[in-house]
């Protein structure tokens, strides 16, 4: 990073991702039994790890983004992972990921997934997982999608438990044992991810699934919202404006307005506008247009150029004498039909002409030829001394490096082009633009209420006295939800909700985009398998797929309602018979 007194100037990072090493699992994740595996399976990135206590095994072993790069026809093993991409950009074109907004919908790449957080982990065993896995999903997950999920662990890795729970539930779990509260307490949780935002209402410990809510609003929107805000901005760049460039300008150049109008305003004075914007440098190459040219070089170039405009202007005099001359042949010529007495030609070419009498005529006559006399006197003094030709021949309108007075004085020095700030971005409005998109999605084009409209919904949905009991404990989690401001914002917007005089806290995650990992490994280390809140495979032979084993931070579990088949009403007595008598018939024939 650079910077000065005037202004900010940054350069993008474009950081490239090393391809994660290929762990031996620890004597400590295999006895006395085997441990978790915990998976923040998220929809932008995927955290990996072992339920461990320390600094080393009790961190995410793995971080990578949840993508995956694979040609059409390429074979599995030909299939690139997360971190195995180190950039992009290029093969953006090939992503493809396992999630329909924040629902996991592809199951062939949560395959591929899990296939390589096993192997990278160093789970070596051939034909099943020994370990219990401790999985995120979505909130109010789809049946469908959880009974997928659980044929794919149970069946195709064959793992002897499996826990679900809600990413944010987890990062409020962890951040309650931070705080010393206790894991019944009432909130509200704000959470905005990759693909959208969640209010889920929390009574005594257990989410509130009929009051919770979705806004289709998240970090890949603000994204895409400040890319096309630059692109428009700079037409001469569109290539250089990436979406990789623009999650770099979100988590490290963005922030939330208290008061977005208000601080419109501000951007509106110049003085706060060099002092705020950012001026982003985008790559490029000093050969070319950049480099110096020295006085030599410029003195040749303006000779060379001198000599180009005599020919033009040269080229320019001959063909204008050569019209005037064959006008003046041409009037000569009706002039001649006067003196030879033919008079009804010479009137009627007289009025094509558009002139009244035989003096006009004679008039314009005079003044061609000293047209064209001095045309010739010109072109014979320029072909026989090369000159600079003078004012009024074209030169100062073609060669803006000599001046108007005198072409042959020698003109200042003008300024290099500077090829670097051409090469820059002013991100200046738009590092609080993207984030507003939270509160007014319509700046997008979305048909739907912001994140606090609909927080005051779900509000109103409660008695006095449970809005009172959840305003207390609003928590603030997920990775879109890191700009500068953005608790201040939330804050203001609750004291303008909320009634004269009512309490109310919020909180924001230690970490928001990492706390729902370490929230289920805490978890995990408290609950062991096979008890509260773990799926073991009998449960799902006996139960289904779809079963869920309800805990602190889970969703609810509403069992699928199957209809039962309507009971045929009996036939009548008549066609009964009828029956009878036709079979036999057939039997004696």
């Amino acid at each position: 990073k650079l910077s000065n007194t005037t202004c900010k100037i940054f350069s993008f990072q474009d950081y490239k991702s090393s391809p994660d090493p290929i762990f031996e699992i620890s004597a400590e994740c295999l006895q006395p039994s085997p441990v978790p595996i915990i998976i923040d399976n998220g929809s932008f990135q995927t955290r990996a790890g072992w339920a461990c206590k320390g600094d080393e095994l009790g961190a995410p072993r793995l971080l990578f983004k949840s993508v995956a790069a694979r040609s059409r026809g390429a074979a599995r093993s030909e299939t690139q992972i997360g971190n195995d991409i180190s950039n992009l950009e290029p093969v953006r074109w090939l992503l493809k990921s396992q999630f329909d907004r924040n629902v996991v919908v592809n199951f062939e790449i949560q395959e591929l997934m899990f296939d390589y957080i096993f192997s990278h982990l160093g789970v070596v065993t051939e034909g099943s997982v020994e370990h219990p896995i401790v999985l995120t999903e979505a909130p109010c997950n789809p049946l469908h999608s959880r009974q997928m999920m659980s044929e794919l662990l149970f069946e195709c890795y064959r793992v002897p438990h499996v826990s679900y729970g809600v990413d944010c539930l987890y990062s409020l779990y962890y951040n309650n044992a931070l705080s010393n509260l206790t894991h019944q307490n009432t909130g509200i949780v704000l959470s905005s991810g990759y693909h959208c935002s969640h209010i889920l209402p929390v009574i005594n410990g257990r989410l509130d699934a009929g009051n919770c809510k979705r806004v289709n609003v998240g970090g890949s929107q603000a994204a895409s919202y400040l890319q096309r805000l630059l692109q428009l901005k700079y037409p001469g760049h569109l290539a250089a404006v990436t979406l990789s460039r623009m999650e770099e300008l979100l988590h490290e150049h963005s922030y939330t307005a208290t008061d977005y109008h208000q601080e419109l305003e501000k951007w509106r004075s110049v003085e706060f506008y060099e002092q705020e914007v950012h001026r982003m440098q985008l790559p490029f190459s000093a050969k070319g247009l950049g480099g110096i040219v020295s006085v030599e070089e410029r003195q040749e170039r303006r000779t060379q150029q001198l000599r180009r405009l005599q020919e033009i202007n040269a080229r320019r005099r001959e063909e204008k004498l050569q019209q005037d001359q064959e006008r003046l042949d041409k009037l000569l010529t009706v002039q001649e039909l006067l003196e030879d007495g033919y008079l009804e030609q010479f009137h009627k070419n007289l009025v094509q002409l558009n002139m009244d009498s035989a003096e006009e005529l004679q008039s314009y006559i005079n003044k061609l030829s000293l047209v064209v006399e001095q045309g010739r006197q010109r072109l014979l003094q320029a072909s026989e001394m090369e000159q600079p030709m003078d004012e009024g021949d074209g030169v100062t309108e073609m060669d803006p490096d000599f001046s108007e007075e005198n072409t042959e004085t020698e003109k200042p020095v003008q300024p290099v082009f500077n090829m670097a700030e051409y090469h820059q971005l002013f991100v200046g409005t738009e590092r609080l633009r993207v984030s507003e998109i939270l509160f007014q999605p319509s700046l997008i084009g979305e048909d739907q209420m912001g994140m606090m409209e609909t927080l005051q919904y779900v509000l109103a949905g409660y008695t006095p006295e449970q809005q009172e009991a959840l305003a207390r404990n609003v928590f603030l989690t997920g990775g879109n939800l890191q700009y500068p401001g953005m608790k201040e914002r939330i804050e203001r917007e609750l004291l303008a909700m909320r009634p004269f005089q009512s309490h109310f806290q919020v909180m924001m995650a230690s970490r928001p985009a990492v706390d729902a990992w370490y929230g289920a490994r805490d978890w995990a280390l408290e609950h062991p398998p096979g008890g509260e809140g773990w799926i073991s495979r009998q449960d799902y032979e006996e139960k289904g797929g779809e079963y869920l084993s309800e805990h602190c931070a889970s969703n609810v579990f509403i069992p699928m309602k199957i209809a039962k088949p309507v009971p045929r009403l009996a036939e009548p007595l008549s066609s009964l018979l009828y029956a009878v008598s036709r079979r036999v018939k057939s039997i004696s024939t």
